[in-house]
């Protein structure tokens, strides 16, 4: 069924940490993303193939260990490197010690002043839960290879997947030799992917009054994928009682933890877009599937159906790009005219229409859009525009960064 094992496909990021570590030692490595999107599997194929000893060891315990622990196998990798003249340290789930980056500061200074040539690669699936331990205490002391999650053409170069499939099941290696059979599949991502992350990322890590209201406003969240949704209206599909400013706070606890997210609307000021409706977009289309009950022969002929998903696999893989620091995603409205995805690149700026079957004559969004923000040129992605095909097949900034691409730019009229 797989045209390669995964194993021995390795996705880009493996290149830009096996670089660094071939480098002085220098800055602690941070590898930060999702679960389940291949953190430990690329740090073993990178470390795997280096001449040195490498110590792994993971904080991922149900009960929190202590600084003692860290202390204890820093300095197994200490005498490692020690005996070899160099070593590595992989430490997965760094983030779940108590008091980590404190610990971790003082150990990687006090290398740092002996001298001693220990590579260290800190690796944690709550993104936003990391971040802030790293610029608590690491400032100047790390960096990061931000892992998102798998695209369409990694999927296709690993698994041999057809576009389709890829929509349908989104991008979850581990789920993907379980797709012959749906049920079982379903029962995986909903068991083994969210409700071990939510458990173990956010709810152990968290404070949270209301877990039942988190996990609705996740399933709800991943139903209503690509649609634009306020939170008052939130609440009134939602049973547990709470109020805006909960379900604003567990939003952004379920986007940090790197599977959902909240798209604001483009204003072209920081100030406006916080206080904007929200527009619910998954990271992974496996999530939206996952709580449906049908099969893909049915989903593939309804043309609504299919077209939410389409409309959702083009904003996942604008958002995971978004993710990694090389861009922006939003959406716009006004009135009655409204375009999909907003994505801004340094200076580029693209307003983005989505189509899964054919296109309209006309995109009075897209005309509105770029009438009152000049700057800006449309992009439309299916349809008699851009291939989809195409236009998930490349990162997305070399879509919006480049004046002509080998798809046609559709201007609005």
């Amino acid at each position: 069924m797989l045209s390669k094992e995964l194993p021995t496909f390795r996705r880009s990021q493996a290149l830009e940490l096996t670089t660094r570590l071939q480098e002085p030692r220098r800055f602690i490595q941070v590898v930060a993303g999702p679960r389940q999107v291949g953190k430990t599997t690329l740090v073993r194929q990178v470390t795997t193939g280096l001449d040195r000893p490498v110590h792994r060891v993971s904080a991922d315990e149900p009960s929190l260990r202590g600084a003692a622990w860290l202390q204890l196998q820093w300095d197994q990798a200490r005498d490692s490197a020690r005996d070899a003249g160099k070593g590595i340290l992989v430490v997965d789930e760094a983030h779940k010690l108590p008091d980590w980056s404190e610990t971790v500061k003082r150990l990687w200074d006090e290398d740092t002043a002996a001298g001693l040539p220990l590579h260290v690669i800190l690796l944690g699936s709550a993104p936003l839960l990391m971040r802030r331990g790293l610029t608590e205490s690491l400032t100047g002391r790390f960096e990061t290879i931000h892992l998102p999650h798998w695209s369409f053409a990694e999927f296709r170069d690993a698994f041999g997947w057809s576009l389709d499939q890829f929509i349908f099941f989104g991008g979850y290696p581990g789920a993907a030799p379980l797709v012959g059979d749906i049920e079982r599949w379903r029962r995986y991502v909903l068991d083994s992917l969210i409700e071990t992350t939510i458990s173990r990322d956010v709810l152990l890590l968290t404070r949270v009054d209301k877990p039942a209201l988190l996990r609705q406003l996740f399933e709800l969240a991943c139903r209503y994928s690509g649609q634009i949704l306020s939170y008052t209206k939130m609440l009134g599909q939602l049973q547990d009682a709470g109020n805006s400013t909960t379900l604003a706070h567990y939003m952004e606890l379920l986007s940090g933890a790197g599977m959902i997210t909240a798209l604001r609307k483009y204003s072209g000021a920081f100030t406006k877009q916080r206080g904007s409706i929200p527009k619910l977009q998954v990271l992974n289309t496996g999530l939206i599937t996952a709580f449906s009950t049908l099969t893909f022969e049915e989903t593939r002929a309804d043309p609504n159906r299919w077209g939410r998903l389409v409309e959702s696999a083009v904003g996942a893989h604008l958002a995971n790009e978004a993710a990694t620091g090389r861009g922006s995603l939003f959406y716009w409205r006004d009135r009655n005219r409204e375009v999909d995805f907003v994505f801004e690149h340094g200076e580029s700026l693209a307003a983005i229409e989505v189509k899964s079957g054919v296109a309209s004559l006309g995109q009075p969004g897209l005309a509105a859009f770029t009438s009152e923000y000049k700057r800006s040129r449309p992009l439309l992605v299916g349809g008699d525009g851009v291939a989809l095909e195409a236009f998930l097949s490349m990162p997305a900034s070399r879509w919006i960064s480049a004046r002509k691409s080998g798809g046609r730019n559709v201007a609005a009229g």
